[in-house]
């Protein structure tokens, strides 16, 4: 029951405990005489009520004022249930895989479990569209988004050194082209996930790892370590430029050896992306409403009018 409710915004339970305070001081101001209730004969104490020498406090008032407004503040946080259509909305939200086919990747061994990782990712995906973005000195659109798993995996196990003729490795290529594949068909959440062995990541590739947060995206990325056979003159690989890239683009790092992290966080229901992106109302039920109806009630007691 607790993870089919969100709260779409949960900066205001910081109110709550300001109302707890200004309702326990309010009471305690409101209490009518304080100690004399119990100093004074009860008998005695109800003639003087009677006769209007005691008036009587506004303890009751302030308990029906901090509840109304506990529940209005309970209220704003927005405690939301996931909609029974938000599955509906998946071609909102997309994964693009960005593969590096550099030498070094693609000639040192590795390229098998470059393959797997990718295709793990496209599972995790589970219903929404994937795409695949290849580069090594360029990058190209090697698969336009999809959801046909068998025609991805055939270009995956197509893939090999000479799939990409330009040599070198700029991944900032390949987020930008990403990036313009997401912006084209206007995502509206996405996940980017980039597997490379840290080659080449420098300012330009940050910049684009911004560029994708700006827009609502995350950055995720699997880190390729060095095969047995290593080309001559291939850069070493460079794992925390990976994570560093990652944390730029809001995303998580992970090895292609443990993507567990990566495939959690790319498998994440619909809903939760949208959420993320600021389009919760997509996705989600606000039941705030309801409970500012409900606040309504202890409300309606501060006007009450004494005899």
């Amino acid at each position: 029951m607790i993870d089919a409710l969100a709260l779409l915004r949960p900066w205001w339970l910081a109110a709550l405990p300001v109302v707890a305070v200004l309702a326990v001081v309010a009471v305690r101001r409101a209490a009518p005489l304080g100690d004399w209730g119990r100093a004074v004969d009860p008998a005695l104490m109800t003639h003087l009520a009677r006769s209007g020498a005691v008036l009587g406090g506004r303890r009751r008032a302030s308990l029906a004022a901090a509840l109304a407004a506990g529940l209005i503040a309970l209220a704003l946080t927005g405690p939301a249930v996931e909609r029974r259509d938000a599955a509906t909305f998946r071609n909102l939200d997309e994964t693009v895989i960005v593969l590096d086919l550099s030498r070094s990747v693609a000639e040192g061994g590795n390229l098998g479990a470059v393959r797997q990782a990718a295709a793990a990712v496209a599972e995790a995906a589970g219903t929404r569209a994937v795409a695949l973005v290849v580069y090594a000195g360029d990058a190209y659109l090697a698969v336009s988004p999809t959801t046909d798993r068998d025609s991805l995996g055939t270009t995956l196990f197509a893939l090999d050194a000479d799939t990409v003729p330009d040599r070198g490795s700029h991944p900032e290529r390949g987020l930008a082209l990403a990036r313009r594949t997401l912006a084209e068909a206007d995502v509206v959440a996405a996940d980017v996930v980039l597997i490379s062995d840290g080659d080449g990541i420098g300012d330009a590739a940050a910049r684009e790892a911004r560029a994708l947060r700006d827009r609502g995206w995350r950055l995720q990325t699997l880190f390729v370590p060095a095969g047995q056979t290593v080309p001559p003159g291939a850069p070493r690989p460079d794992a925390l430029a990976l994570a560093r890239l990652a944390a730029a683009g809001g995303g998580v790092a992970a090895d292609v050896t443990a993507p567990a992290p990566v495939l959690d966080a790319v498998a994440e229901p619909t809903a939760r992306h949208l959420a993320a992106g600021g389009y919760g109302v997509f996705a989600y039920a606000d039941l705030g409403r309801w409970l500012l109806l409900l606040a309504a009630l202890p409300a309606l007691l501060l006007f009450r009018r004494s005899a």
